[in-house]
């Protein structure tokens, strides 16, 4: 298993002052940057595409880990990757060949992650786990940011690292929605090693809330 990552969620910074709190976030230590991508369409909410993507890769060298909440994302991982994403996630429940839309990020260099939502069987994942580079376990409905974590989504993590183990896989499995300080350190125990969070980095001192999360790997 990889080393334990914060990936923190830019839908939950202030957009008027955007590239000052990535640096801000990305210079207290956090590893990777989350993008959230929605189309309205797969999810109610509309957020960001590729313009936003392009203009804050040049405030950090980051790993950019976009989030695609999007019907077919086959259709624009290629664009995604020029605008900057270092791996790309996508919705096994949003794609019609899952296996094709892997090969596809696979052939772009992108690291490659797969989500699924808290009523996605844990086992629907199972034959394509060997293929992956990172599994994101939704711990809320996707779609809005600032809701609960569903406390069902701890044993479902437990699942997913248990598959991963048992097939020999170094597999990061990523969680994302309503993960505190209070939290982290449930899912982590569980088997999960990338941390998403939104407004548990963004929303006060960011420095300081790296610093919280990065103290409890």
């Amino acid at each position: 298993m990889s080393k334990n990552i914060l990936s923190p969620s830019i839908l939950a910074a202030d957009f008027a002052r955007l590239g000052e709190q990535i640096k801000e976030a990305d210079e207290a230590g956090a590893q990777y940057l989350h993008i959230d991508v929605m189309d309205g369409v797969f999810v109610p909410s509309i957020s960001f595409g590729m313009p936003v993507i392009k203009t804050i890769r040049k405030v950090t060298n980051r790993i950019f880990d976009v989030h695609l909440m999007i019907v077919e994302p086959e259709r624009y991982v290629k664009e995604f990757k020029e605008c900057g994403a270092d791996s790309i996630t996508f919705h096994l429940e949003a794609t019609e060949d899952a296996e094709e839309t892997i090969a596809l990020i696979r052939s772009l260099g992108c690291r490659v992650g797969m989500s699924i939502k808290p009523k996605t069987p844990v086992e629907a994942v199972r034959k394509y786990l060997d293929k992956l580079d990172m599994l994101l376990v939704m711990t809320v409905e996707p779609g809005f940011g600032g809701q609960k974590y569903i406390p069902e989504s701890t044993e479902r993590i437990r699942q997913v690292r248990k598959m991963a183990d048992e097939m020999g896989l170094a597999l990061d499995i990523q969680v994302d929605g309503g993960i505190t300080i209070d939290n982290a350190k449930v899912v982590l125990d569980a088997g999960a090693n990338v941390i998403v969070a939104g407004s548990a980095v963004f929303g006060g001192n960011i420095t300081e809330n790296v610093k919280k999360y990065l103290a409890q790997f």
